[in-house]
C-alpha cells in the first residue's frame, strides 16, 4: 500500500533480480544513468515529484534504423530472445488466444503536418497504417511463427483485441467491434462486423489505441480511451468520454466510466492474485525532464486518477492552477511510478513458467526529454497482488547509439503463451520471443 514519505524500495533502481549483464557502451547502449535524486523523482511507489519546469522541455527525436542480421534485444541470463516473425508493418499489439493463435493488430499514428524527424522516429516504413490484423501459428512452441496470414482487413488503426465466446472483438480507435467467431475452429464466419460502441477518436498525438479486456466471468468489457489532448488544452468540451477507461456488456449495452483522469490507459491486463485491473498510462508532456512519470496503477471502480487538473495524487498542473474547477473529486495516487516520458505502452503480468511473478512493461521511449530514457521492457516485482521491489530492466539494445539518436527499435505490446513471452518491435516491424531456457 502506499507510505507517506519518499523512502523504502521503490526509491532504488536496482541491476535485474534476473542477472541482466548491460555491457553497452555511453554511445551505443541503453543503459540510463540515474542519480539518487531522479530516483526518487520518477520510479517507485512513494516518490517526490520533480519540480513543474525545473529542468526545460526538450524534444529529442530518435532515427529508427532496424535491427542487423544477428542482432536481437538483450535478455537475463537464463533467457534467449528468438525471431518470432519479421518483415511485418507496425505489429503494435498481441493477443493469444486459448487455443494457441496468435493475433496481431497492424497499425500506427496518422496524423498530418508533422515533422520529418518525428515520423522517422516513428517507423522505418513510411506507408500508411495497415490497419489489420494478422494471425500466426507456432506449432512446435519454438517461439517462431510457422504460420501467418490476414485474419482481420479493412479496420480503423485496430489496437485491442478479445475473444468472448462465439465473438471476436476488435477495438478500433472510434469503435468496439464484433466479428462473428468459432472458437472451435478459430475462424470467421464473416468479415462483416458489428458496430456495438461508437468510440472519441483523433486529437493530440491521436492516443488512438483502443485497448480490450474482460473479468474474470467475461460479463463485461474494459475499454482504454486516450485523452484528445496534452492537458485539456482544446477545452474540456473535446474530452468526452477520453482519459478513461469505460466498461460495457459484451453486447455494447450498459456502459458506464470505469476509471478517469486516466491521460492515456493503453496496455491492460489482471492481476492474477487479486482479479483487479491494472494499466500502465501515460502522463503528460512539457513540463520537464522528470515530470510527470509514467505509472502503473490498479484501477478502482469510478475513481478519478487526476488528468488533466492534478497529476500523481493531489499535485495541482501548474497550467491548470488559475483556472481549477469547483468540486473536483478527490484524485487517486497511482500505485508506481515507471519513469518520466517512458512511453510505457505494453503491460502485462507473469503468465509462463520461467517468468518471475511481476508486471512486464513495453516502454516505446522517450521523445519530449533530453535524454532517451524507456526503449525497454521493464518488470516490476509482486508480491500479494501489489509490487514487491525496485522497478528492474529485463529486455533492452533497443537503443544502437545515443551520439547519433539511433534506436533499433521501440517495444510495445506485450503478451504471453504457455511457454514464452512475446514483444512487439512496432518501430522496426519485429515480433520477438522471449524464452526461458532449460537448465539441470
Amino acid at each position: 500500500m502506499k507510505i507517506a514519505v519518499a523512502a523504502a524500495y521503490g526509491l532504488l533502481l536496482s541491476a535485474s533480480i534476473y542477472g541482466c549483464n548491460s555491457s553497452n557502451t555511453s554511445s551505443g547502449g541503453d543503459q540510463q544513468v540515474t542519480d539518487s535524486t531522479d530516483v526518487v523523482h520518477e520510479y517507485g511507489e512513494a516518490i517526490v515529484p520533480q519540480e513543474p519546469f525545473a529542468t526545460e522541455p526538450t524534444n529529442k527525436f530518435a532515427t529508427i534504423v532496424g535491427w542487423k542480421d544477428g542482432e536481437t534485444p538483450k535478455a537475463p541470463a537464463g533467457y534467449k530472445v528468438v525471431k518470432f516473425a519479421d518483415g511485418l508493418n507496425s505489429p503494435r499489439n498481441i493477443y493469444v488466444a486459448k487455443n494457441g493463435d496468435i493475433f496481431v493488430a497492424q497499425s500506427r499514428t496518422e496524423e498530418d503536418g508533422q515533422s520529418d524527424e518525428y515520423v522517422k522516429a516513428r517507423n522505418i516504413f513510411r506507408s500508411p497504417s495497415p490497419d489489420e490484423i494478422l494471425v500466426f501459428k507456432d506449432n512446435n512452441g519454438d517461439g517462431t511463427a510457422d504460420d501467418k496470414k490476414v485474419f482481420l482487413s479493412g479496420l480503423k488503426q485496430p489496437y485491442g483485441m478479445l475473444i468472448l465466446g462465439d465473438h471476436f472483438y476488435v477495438g478500433n480507435t472510434d469503435a468496439l467491434m464484433r466479428y462473428p467467431y468459432s472458437s472451435q475452429k478459430g475462424t470467421l464466419s464473416s468479415q462483416k462486423g458489428e458496430k456495438l460502441v461508437t468510440l472519441p477518436a483523433g486529437g493530440y498525438n491521436n492516443h488512438w489505441t483502443r485497448n480490450l479486456i474482460t473479468n474474470k466471468a467475461g460479463n463485461k468489457i474494459f475499454i482504454s480511451v486516450g485523452s484528445g489532448s496534452d492537458v485539456g488544452e482544446n477545452g474540456m468540451e473535446h474530452e468526452v468520454r477520453r482519459a478513461v477507461i469505460l466498461e460495457v456488456n459484451p453486447d455494447g449495452s450498459g456502459e458506464r466510466t470505469y476509471g478517469s483522469g486516466l491521460r492515456n490507459a493503453v496496455g491492460m491486463d489482471m492481476e492474477p492474485q487479486t482479479n483487479m485491473l491494472w494499466t500502465a498510462v501515460n502522463e503528460r508532456d512539457e513540463l520537464g525532464d522528470e515530470l510527470v512519470p509514467d505509472y502503473i496503477t490498479s484501477v478502482q471502480a469510478e475513481k478519478f486518477y487526476g488528468w488533466p487538473y492534478y497529476y500523481w495524487g493531489m499535485h495541482i498542473e501548474p497550467r491548470w492552477k488559475d483556472r481549477m474547477p469547483k468540486n473536483l473529486p478527490e484524485s487517486q495516487t497511482p500505485d508506481y511510478a515507471v519513469g518520466a516520458h517512458t512511453a510505457s505502452l505494453g503491460f502485462a503480468f507473469n503468465k509462463a513458467p520461467g517468468f518471475e511473478t511481476g508486471a512486464f512493461i513495453g516502454q516505446h521511449g522517450s521523445w519530449n526529454r533530453s535524454e532517451f530514457v524507456g526503449y525497454k521492457v521493464a518488470f516490476v516485482p509482486f508480491a500479494n497482488g501489489e509490487p514487491n521491489g525496485p522497478v528492474q530492466d529485463f529486455l533492452t539494445g533497443f537503443i544502437a547509439n545515443k551520439d547519433k539518436k539511433e534506436v533499433r527499435g521501440r517495444p510495445c505490446g506485450i503478451a504471453f503463451t504457455k511457454n514464452y513471452m512475446l514483444v512487439a518491435d512496432d518501430a522496426a516491424n519485429v515480433i520477438w520471443a522471449i524464452i526461458p531456457e532449460k537448465t539441470n
